[in-house]
């Protein structure tokens, strides 16, 4: 037994007296390497105040142009779409019934003339019957009434051969404003009136200059200057080469959306902006010290606009207020420092305390893998 039991010990004392494993090869675990970011280093500078809305865009002037007298319609003057001035001819609605109205107006005319000759003759021939006592005063009274009564007519019946006349100058349709002609909304041969639905034969847009109405807030409304700068931008955020000046600014608050009304208005020669269009208007206040990031740097989160920064080899994430864009770029106010080193890529991948490091510029990174031997 004392045979077993020595080399067993023994065994055991070489099992405890074994210096540590050594670590497993590089690769198999440890902490990964920094993630290499690309940094701007921001400094403050001058950036325009800006105030933006939504904008919607109207014509100059919107005008229904209807039929003022009924008749079928028989000719089409005009190509939808086509500019057309003031007094243009649109429409030609059948002239014939119109044309025997004045002639019956004329008649009517000659009629009442008539009378009104006859009228005066019996009450001039009255008076001096009067004169001489061979007829009652109120025979006198009488032929004066029928004279007046004849003049009335007489009076009506010139009103009646007007009208008839500018009926029959309405049979054709004229432009009026100045404008381009919207689509056409009645076939020919087409029964149309002068009430309803069936005057309504198309429309004429004023689009130069163009309007474009938009609305401000309450808040935004006391940051309004007199004078304030106005610029355009188009659905993708490009700025139009537009002038704009604001034409009117609403008194009243709207209730349901705590809104003030606006308008300005810019020219608009080459018919590039349509009524309706979208548009985002924006108002410069003046300038104030802040900074500029790509939009991608700045990142939305559930406390609000956030960048991230790289502070003494980590990834920091620090809030922000933004103040609009300046073309492609948000205009920070506030929660920036100047020198402050702002990661613009790999975003998604960071999270707060990550290891990032300063990536190679682009241009000596190429310029490395060229120089390299083969």
């Amino acid at each position: 037994m004392r045979r077993l039991v020595l080399p067993l010990s023994l065994a055991l004392l070489s099992a405890c007296s074994k210096p540590p494993a050594a670590p497993e090869a590089a690769g198999g675990g440890g902490a990964p390497p920094p993630m290499p970011v690309q940094l701007l280093q921001v400094q403050a500078q001058a950036v325009p105040v800006l105030l933006e809305a939504v904008g919607q865009l109207e014509g100059l002037r919107e005008v229904e142009v209807r039929a003022r007298v009924g008749g079928i319609l028989e000719q089409q003057l005009f190509q939808e779409g086509q500019s057309v001035a003031a007094g243009t001819p649109l429409y030609q609605i059948e002239r014939a019934h119109h044309e025997l109205a004045v002639q019956a107006a004329q008649a009517a005319l000659l009629q009442a003339e008539a009378q009104a000759e006859r009228a005066g003759s019996e009450q001039q021939r009255a008076a001096r019957l009067l004169a001489d006592g061979m007829v009652s005063a109120s025979a006198g009274e009488l032929a004066a009434s029928q004279l007046k009564a004849a003049q009335g007519q007489l009076a009506a019946a010139r009103v009646g051969l007007r009208e008839a006349q500018l009926n029959l100058g309405y049979t054709r349709v004229l432009a009026p404003i100045n404008g381009r002609v919207q689509r056409n909304l009645k076939s020919l041969g087409s029964l149309v009136s002068p009430e309803g639905e069936a005057a309504l034969l198309t429309q004429i847009v004023q689009t130069h200059p163009i309007r474009v109405r938009f609305a401000l807030s309450e808040a935004e409304l006391r940051q309004l200057g007199r004078t304030p700068r106005l610029q355009l931008l188009d659905a993708s955020g490009q700025p139009l080469a537009l002038e704009a000046k604001l034409d009117f600014a609403g008194s009243t608050v709207d209730p349901r959306l705590g809104t003030v009304p606006m308008r300005a208005e810019l020219p608009n020669a080459d018919g590039r902006l349509l009524p309706g269009q979208t548009v985002r208007v924006q108002l410069k206040l003046g300038e104030q010290p802040g900074f500029l990031l790509p939009q991608a740097a700045v990142l939305n989160g559930e406390q609000g606009r956030f960048v991230w920064l790289m502070k003494e080899g980590k990834a920091t994430p620090q809030p922000v207020q933004t103040g609009g864009w300046q073309g492609d770029q948000w205009v920070i106010r506030g929660g920036l420092s100047g020198g402050d080193r702002v990661i613009t890529d790999n975003l998604l991948k960071l999270h707060p305390g990550a290891a990032v490091a300063a990536a190679a510029p682009a241009s000596a990174a190429s310029a490395a893998s060229a120089g390299a031997a083969p």
